[in-house]
């Protein structure tokens, strides 16, 4: 049976009210009281339904209660004994999830219950709707404008180990010789010293010294094959997801090469392996980057304020496999955001998702991409630097002198010529990018390098400086992440677990930035209201008549009494 609360509905009598005013105030200061208060009932229970009986069976949990509990434990990078603890016993928690019975029933789950809510939530996508109902409520709350944004991505370590190829191939061929055994023990028999060879007690045999790993490769990549080619027609061996593994390591890592009617398998040199290639068997999904190494990355994009009257908060999340590029990311965070009216006006990036085309396409939905372009120029003078049209036609170069004609080429790119004779006496040829041949002086270009050159000179200007700076602010972010959720070491592995864990972190990280702004802001209205509580006594009123005495005082004395002037800024320093 559905077991859920109204929890929009306010209690007669406070459940909590014996703390006493002091420990409420704690409470209400806390993230427990923003959860409870604008967060538990837009979690979304109702997606749950279709799973249980509405008459029949055994009541579930609070299923609003059993999603936040979800929630705070990737929150706050909680094992699973830990999250139920702290469900049991801890005030905040009971606070937060409104629960208000202490008995059993209410105050404690079981560790198969949390997890297979934890498996339903990843099965059925929830972590998505929990982020974005999340985000939405403090939206609102807070008001916040999502017109200036900034992009980035940070690297995420599942739970899986970190294998060199040989490695690799053994622990996927020992992985496939397992399962073999356990559903076709006949077949394992028959393979004799090849299933022996690759048994954990025998691990030692293939820790090799480094002059010896191309040939300890070479036997493991064989051996690779045989079991490929010896099972590729046994439909119940092919089916098995260790097979399939075990096919895939042997395509990524290994070419065959035919010699005559001999068949020889090549080790593909390490430049060769592609980067979305088996990195372990036991976490298929994950990649590689050149950059951070294997694993996973997640694309983040938030909100943020120059002068700080609004809370940062995280508008979009996407989890991909690390060898995704992050100039792919871009478009689509853009288009999510604006599905939810989350779309920025301006967005600050770094060079990898700054290209052109991104740039371009952006400015169509809207968005002012800001992002130093990649690469460099090869010249001093930039292609800016000349003189243009209204029509990006090239009327002169940086030394004022007119070109002789201009073609266009087949692709739509400019030609433009200028007198050589010229261009041997100009004091700056050397730092020109004109082109200098025997009879003549050229330079080419089309609309997208004319647009690139723009922005280099466009990014050493002090106005793009002051506002890409707060680009920089997206490292504090991932370090959020990483030091408050433990988003860089996860302790699951596989997509979809490693996406829950990620997107209900970044979650969390919402939560605890909405309430630390929330107590920013009550703090500076405690301090102004007592600052006008102080200026309208009476001290407070002659204070201010003397300041104004002083200012007086000030004027006058520039040109009567030097001497005036000093007391009177000494007595203002003073009052």
């Amino acid at each position: 049976m559905i077991h859920v609360k109204d929890h929009k509905q306010y209690d007669m009598f406070n459940p909590f009210g014996h703390l006493g005013p002091k420990r409420l105030a704690l409470l209400e200061s806390s993230w427990a009281h923003l959860f409870r208060e604008e967060i538990l009932h837009k979690l979304p229970a109702e997606k749950l339904f279709s799973l249980y009986s509405e008459h029949y069976g055994r009541r579930t949990k609070e299923l609003y209660a059993m999603l936040g509990i979800v929630l705070l434990q990737q929150q706050q990078d909680l094992t699973d004994d830990e999250a139920i603890q702290q469900f049991s016993f801890n005030i905040m928690w009971h606070y937060a999830l409104n629960v208000t019975d202490t008995s059993d029933v209410s105050s404690y789950v079981s560790p198969r219950t949390l997890w297979t809510m934890r498996d339903i939530v990843g099965r059925l996508g929830l972590e998505q709707s929990l982020f974005e109902n999340v985000t939405g409520a403090l939206t609102k709350l807070f008001e916040i404008d999502p017109s200036k944004q900034r992009l980035d991505s940070i690297h995420i370590f599942s739970n899986m180990a970190h294998l060199g190829r040989i490695r690799l191939f053994v622990r996927t061929i020992r992985k496939f010789l397992v399962n073999l055994k356990r559903h076709h023990a006949d077949q394992y028999q028959a393979l004799g010293e090849v299933a022996v060879r690759y048994e954990e007690k025998n691990d030692g045999r293939f820790a090799v010294k480094p002059s010896e790993s191309s040939r300890k490769l070479q036997e493991v990549g064989d051996d690779c094959f045989m079991l490929v080619e010896r099972f590729k027609e046994h439909e119940a061996v092919v089916a098995m997801d260790s097979y399939k593994h075990l096919l895939r390591m042997f395509t990524e890592q290994c070419v065959l090469e035919k010699t005559g009617t001999a068949t020889a398998v090549v080790i593909k040199p390490n430049k060769d392996v592609p980067s979305d290639s088996l990195q372990n068997p036991s976490d298929p999904d994950a990649g590689y980057s050149g950059h951070k190494g294997k694993g996973y990355q997640m694309q983040v994009m938030e909100t943020y304020s120059e002068d700080k009257s609004q809370p940062n908060l995280i508008t979009h999340i996407k989890v991909e496999a690390a060898h995704e590029s992050d100039s792919k990311a871009l478009l689509p965070a853009i288009e999510d955001a604006t599905t939810r009216d989350l779309a920025p006006a301006q967005l600050l990036a770094d060079s990898a998702y700054g290209g052109d085309d991104n740039v371009e396409k952006a400015k169509e939905l809207g968005v002012e991409v800001v992002s130093p372009t990649m690469g460099t120029w090869s010249h001093k003078i930039g292609l800016a630097e000349f003189i243009f049209s209204a029509s990006d036609e090239t009327t002169a170069c940086p030394e004022g002198k007119k070109p002789l004609r201009t073609k266009t080429g087949k692709h739509g790119g400019k030609i433009v010529h200028f007198d050589k004779a010229l261009c041997d006496l100009c004091p700056r040829q050397s730092d020109c990018p004109v082109k200098r041949v025997k009879q003549s002086a050229t330079i080419s270009y089309d609309t997208k390098a004319l647009r690139l050159a723009r922005r280099r000179a466009k990014e050493k200007t002090e106005a793009f400086r002051e506002v890409y700076r707060f680009r920089a602010g997206a490292e504090g972010t991932m370090s959020d992440l990483d030091r408050i959720t433990g988003i860089k070491h996860l302790r699951v592995r596989g997509m979809r677990q490693v996406r829950l864990a990620a997107v209900l972190k970044a979650t969390g990280l919402n939560v605890l930035r909405a309430v630390a702004f929330k107590n920013r802001l009550k703090r500076y209205e405690t301090r102004k209201t007592r600052s006008n509580r102080s200026s309208n006594s009476f001290i407070g009123v002659v204070k201010k008549h003397i300041l104004r005495l002083l200012d007086y005082l000030q004027e006058l004395s520039g040109a009567f009494c030097p001497n005036v002037y000093g007391f009177a800024s000494f007595a203002s320093q003073a009052a």
